[in-house]
């Protein structure tokens, strides 16, 4: 594990890097694309609510790493559970950890909220992500997900 990076709750002076970091993501998802006014106003949003967070690695002064938490009401588990979403770790910094810490420290928030379980939804084509969920303990499910945009 990396003794030079630190897991901490983002504030607005990231919003530029995590940007960065989002457009590198997208840029691999076929089914998002890159908009840097969308992805600072989503961003933005979620550092102003309490329904989740947005954490992030950092190296010295620079972010290497984020991902976010959103909660959501369960039904089936009867109470919160949490979506992951947006984990990127910069591809220079890549296979050090700092992935794991990043969901692990997720969990953590999650569990300290009372949430009974975490979610994400991952591009099914993307190898190497599935594999790091894997090993990390993740199981896929028999859902898929849906979307409908409006106009």
């Amino acid at each position: 594990m990396p003794r030079t990076i630190k897991i901490r709750t983002a504030v607005r002076e990231d919003l530029n890097s995590l940007a960065d970091l989002l457009e590198k993501l997208f840029s691999i998802e076929a089914d998002f694309s890159a908009d840097r006014e969308r992805q600072l106003r989503g961003l933005t949003m979620l550092l102003e609510t309490s329904r989740g967070c947005i954490l992030v690695a950092k190296a010295g002064n620079s972010v290497v790493g984020m991902c976010s938490g959103q909660f959501m009401v369960s039904t089936a588990e009867g109470g919160l559970s949490v979506l992951v979403e947006d984990v990127v770790v910069h591809k220079d910094w890549q296979g050090r950890g700092i992935g794991r810490m990043l969901m692990d420290s997720i969990g953590t928030y999650a569990k300290d909220n009372n949430a009974s379980r975490l979610q994400l939804l991952a591009d099914s084509e993307n190898v190497p992500a599935l594999n790091f969920y894997k090993n990390l303990g993740w199981e896929p499910t028999r859902l898929i997900c849906l979307r409908k945009r409006h106009s």
